[in-house]
């Protein structure tokens, strides 16, 4: 079984490769430039922008702000909570003001991080809300 397996898989790698040579070229719509390979990878229903107010980076940014938003005002609602629950017990009550803690941590390290992600695209597309030198 071992030997068929080994005799089969190299015919089976060949005829894959010479399919993809040839017939690959034929179907895609690459021209062999960056342009064209990412006109090719993006889909019909997608942005052409990458960057700009309905760029995908921004509309990424903003979900994932909005996630990390959530869950930390849903960590601090948990650790109000268990700070009230602790009922006096010094490790309980620690444990609730670090997940506060953190949870505040959390919130300012996203505020920062999107400042920073607008900072860099802005500059990226030499438009209004980041810095850069528009040499």
């Amino acid at each position: 079984m071992k030997t068929a397996i080994k005799l089969i898989l190299p015919v089976l790698v060949l005829a894959a490769f010479t399919l993809t040579v040839t017939i690959a070229p034929h179907t895609l719509a690459f021209d062999g430039t960056i342009t064209g390979g990412a006109e090719a990878a993006r889909g019909s229903d997608q942005t052409a922008d990458l960057f700009g107010s309905t760029g995908i980076f921004k509309t990424i940014t903003n979900v994932l702000l909005y996630v990390l938003g959530a869950i930390s005002v849903i960590m601090i609602i948990i650790g109000g909570l268990r700070y009230v629950i602790s009922g006096g017990n010094s490790t309980n009550v620690t444990a609730a003001k670090n997940t506060i803690l953190y949870a505040i941590v959390g919130v300012i390290i996203a505020i920062l991080s999107y400042a920073i992600i607008n900072f860099v695209l802005g500059s990226f597309t030499g438009g209004g809300t980041g810095g850069g030198t528009n040499v």
